[in-house]
């Protein structure tokens, strides 16, 4: 019997497994599903043998960091050993004073990089321009999920220097914890508390998990590549980029494009995030709940980035004072929080100017809240609600405008096209010039505004499917995705952050 030769081409091999900055790898890549699948398979294989599963785990997102970020995955273990360290030193120190330089070192060493890699051209340039000279651009690349991975770090370090959780006494597991890929470049910001309980814990995947992991994963590529990409090439981008080249009404529309956009590109990976942990056996906290259904501006909070707003709330609002020093510090310290939120998101005037509004309106929502007297967690119902709602959406929407455009004169030109130069007679050749953008908008907005037990329905119609059923809805939507997809794979939106 003759062995046919197999002909594997080693340098296609090689340039497909090393990290390519023009092609960061992301969930919804082939690569990753080739890979993922090959993973999964050893996964299984290790099931019983928990510290070769979790050391196999933790390579593997080390070199899915690779694949995102290059040689910078060396900051990730830099910040991992650094706290895991001082959180065994703050266990083992009486003395407060003592413990707050240890809190304070990893601190430091967090927001040092933080700052290092992502706002040294921001302030060099802030500060040559506030002593009358000039600044000259470093070429710093910023490795991607710098901001959510060290947050992930320090929650762990303040958490053992307030004394609410114990300090792993294992290396490899808080490597495991800060690591873990399927949150690890965008999110969820997963709590110490909530997921070093899970990692020892013996590998069980049920039923539920697994199909619930299939619709979280389903649903995220379908609003990722299906919604957000498709309106963001053929629409919104073409808007954003040159607002005075469109209507009023054109340019209102992009912005509407662009609420849902970001929304389906940012709840998309958070919801594969979700589904690939769960088919790992292990648990998230939900990062989205139909923000968009908020009537006020707290309660977007409460429902947009959970996992962000939860963690700005429980390190620096409340480190802050939160609302224990009198109304007047309790609203400033709103405004300091989003301010700061903002600027974690970006070193640039538009992002603390989007998190500056977004603070002040919590503050006249809190005043409003005062004034009317009502009970905390009241909520307005009926006719009420519905113009909340709307209300809400409109100013998170105006919020968008600053968020997306880094050239404030192009935010302050889609405002004027908007409000004077809004032409609506022009909509319904725009709906003609658009109709598939609209169609996939309409689609979106529905989806997203649909009571939430259609969702809970559709979940446990998919956990009901066999195994075959899983498989062929998920070669359906692949294929889907294939037939709509760019010729280019589109990064998610806060791989930026």
């Amino acid at each position: 019997m003759t062995m046919l030769p197999v002909d594997i081409d080693f340098s296609r091999l090689k340039e497909v497994l090393t990290y390519d900055p023009q092609a960061p790898m992301i969930f919804s890549s082939g690569i990753f599903l080739w890979l993922f699948t090959a993973f999964m398979i050893v996964y299984v294989l290790l099931q019983r043998k928990n510290t070769a599963r979790i050391l196999f785990v933790t390579l593997f997102s080390y070199y899915f960091y690779y694949k995102s970020s290059g040689t910078y995955f060396f900051l990730l273990a830099i910040v991992t050993v650094c706290d895991f360290l001082l959180a065994q030193w703050m266990d083992h120190t009486v003395g407060r004073w003592k413990r707050k330089g240890l809190v304070t070192l990893s601190l430091c060493i967090n927001l040092g990089l933080l700052v290092y890699f992502k706002y040294t051209n921001f302030l060099g340039g802030a500060i040559a321009s506030l002593m009358g000279g000039e600044f000259t651009t470093l070429d710093i690349f910023l490795p991607v999920g710098i901001s959510f991975f060290t947050f992930q770090s320090l929650s762990y370090t303040i958490d053992v220097y307030r004394r609410e959780i114990k300090p792993l006494r294992n290396l490899l597991d808080y490597a495991f914890y800060v690591s873990f890929f399927p949150q690890l470049v965008a999110g969820p910001i997963v709590r110490a508390r909530d997921f070093i309980p899970q990692i020892r814990k013996p590998l069980f995947v049920s039923q539920e998990m697994f199909g619930r992991g299939i619709f979280l994963i389903a649903s995220g590529l379908f609003k990722k590549t299906v919604i957000s990409d498709y309106i963001s090439i053929n629409f919104v981008e073409r808007i954003f980029d040159n607002p005075t080249l469109y209507s009023g009404v054109e340019n209102l529309m992009g912005v509407y494009g662009y609420a849902l956009q970001i929304y389906c590109d940012f709840s998309g990976y958070s919801d594969m995030a979700i589904g690939i942990a769960l088919l790992l056996g292990f648990h998230f906290n939900l990062n989205f709940n139909s923000p968009y259904k908020s009537a006020s501006i707290t309660e977007f909070w409460r429902r947009w980035h959970i996992s962000l707003s939860s963690w700005l709330r429980d390190y620096l609002y409340i480190s802050l004072g939160g609302n224990r020093k009198g109304k007047f510090r309790q609203y400033l310290n709103l405004i300091i929080t989003m301010f700061l939120g903002g600027l974690w998101h970006g070193a640039s005037w538009n992002f603390m100017l989007w998190g500056t509004f977004h603070g002040i309106a919590l503050a006249v929502h809190k005043m409003w809240i005062t004034f009317t007297g009502r009970k905390k967690g009241e909520g307005s119902h009926g006719w009420r609600r519905v113009f909340g709602v709307i209300i809400t959406f409109n100013f998170v929407c105006f919020c968008w405008i600053f968020f997306r455009n880094a050239d404030f004169d192009n935010s302050i030109d889609m405002l004027k096209q908007i409000f004077m130069a809004f032409n609506p007679q022009l909509f319904p050749q725009l709906l003609e010039g658009y109709w598939r953008v609209f169609a996939l908008m309409l689609l979106g907005f529905l989806l997203h505004f649909a009571p939430d037990r259609w969702e809970n329905a559709l979940c446990r119609g998919v956990i009901r499917l066999p195994f075959l059923g899983k498989a062929l809805l998920m070669v359906a939507l692949i294929y889907l995705v294939i037939q709509m997809k760019s010729t280019e794979i589109q990064p998610f939106i806060y791989f930026q952050f």
